[in-house]
């Protein structure tokens, strides 16, 4: 592998994810893919590759990584941060929403992702192969990724060649942040088969996450949602985004690897812009939802691309500390008249 990186510590949990594994769950494939597409774009999109390109999504502590050949860019998305360490022994800062460019022996050391999820983008994309048209990892299936599990010490991941100088990384002027507020919500499909004091409760009071908590679902505590029947029906079709509310009464946030049928009722649907937000609530959080119309659901999904193009054009070129700008240099730091860099002679070669 001509451009790679090994994995020297794995942190916890990390897997490779994509924009997910489309087309398939009508034969019972999930979804699966990154838990904030949102981030995983912005870390995509720093180096110059596809949204949706394989990353390694961190929900945890973050990876240690070395370059093992040819230079490697990485760039980092989410409340996070990493050390790189250089193989002459310097050490160097990397903040969230900038890249930077790994020489072969350089290791970068990610730390813990601060608010649910952050992504570890690689130039070219993570290249592990293709399984069901996705590199997605789906652990329960063994399906994607690395050998279909989260990421390894030894681990080789390939990827692409960085774009453009070597020198020169990009930056954007902060990292994305995410509209605030409650969690919006469409009710439904089976909001009918709640008592009308169940959609009060899911809207007047705030749910505690659940421990009990993974990429299939995110269980949640607090005021109990009853029924006017029992809690099954006739299994139907499931897209991450449905809460589930089963017998006790409890919602289940279904996500990424969630089932693609289930026989529980759905009170409400969390509104695509913002399912990423579901993906940074930790255990213990407090969340509130709000309904909304299918028509505000899509205002609200015009108005985080637009936030999303504004961030991307706050992306600069910018040098990291130590590098050498060899425009400058030529510019202002040699003697006048010493070297004539663009005929490359001396300037008195030539002359009688």
């Amino acid at each position: 592998m001509k451009h790679a990186v090994e994995i020297a510590e794995p942190g916890v949990a990390n897997t490779v994810q994509d924009g997910g594994r489309r087309g398939y769950r009508q034969v019972g494939v999930p979804l699966s893919g990154a838990l904030d597409a949102v981030l995983l774009a912005c870390a995509n999109r720093l180096l110059g590759n596809p949204a949706d390109a394989a990353a390694i999504e961190i929900p945890l502590s973050g990876p240690t990584l070395r370059a093992t050949g040819d230079p490697v860019r990485v760039a980092l998305a989410g409340a996070i941060a990493a050390k790189l360490l250089r193989v002459d022994g310097t050490r160097i800062d990397i903040d969230s929403a900038q890249s930077v460019t790994l020489r072969r022996g350089d290791s970068l050391a990610v730390g813990a992702a601060r608010t649910g999820v952050a992504y570890l983008a690689l130039a070219g994309g993570c290249r592990v192969p293709l399984q069901l048209r996705s590199r997605s990892t789906y652990v329960r299936a063994r399906l994607g990724g690395v050998a279909g599990r989260a990421i390894a010490a030894g681990d080789r991941i390939a990827c692409g060649a960085p774009a453009g100088e070597l020198a020169v990384e990009w930056r954007a002027a902060t990292p994305f942040a995410h509209a605030a507020g409650p969690i919006r919500v469409i009710p439904g499909p089976q909001d009918d088969a709640f008592e009308p004091e169940a959609l009060a409760a899911l809207f007047d009071h705030s749910y505690r996450v659940s421990r009990d908590s993974d990429r299939m679902g995110m269980r949640l505590e607090g005021p109990r949602l009853k029924h006017r029947g029992g809690a099954d029906i006739v299994s139907d079709g499931i897209a991450p985004g449905a809460i589930q509310v089963p017998g006790n009464g409890q919602p289940i946030v279904l996500l990424a690897d969630s089932q693609t049928v289930g026989g529980y009722t759905k009170i409400a649907t969390v509104i695509r812009a913002d399912l990423p937000r579901i993906a940074h609530a930790r255990p213990g959080t407090e969340l509130r939802f709000a309904a909304v119309t299918r028509a505000q659901a899509f205002d609200a999904l015009r108005e985080q691309a637009e936030a999303i193009e504004r961030w991307l054009r706050s992306i600069v070129p910018y040098r990291l500390p130590g590098s050498i700008d060899l425009d400058a240099l030529r510019e202002h730091n040699l003697v006048s008249g010493a070297i004539d860099a663009a005929a490359d002679r001396l300037p008195w070669e030539g002359v009688p």
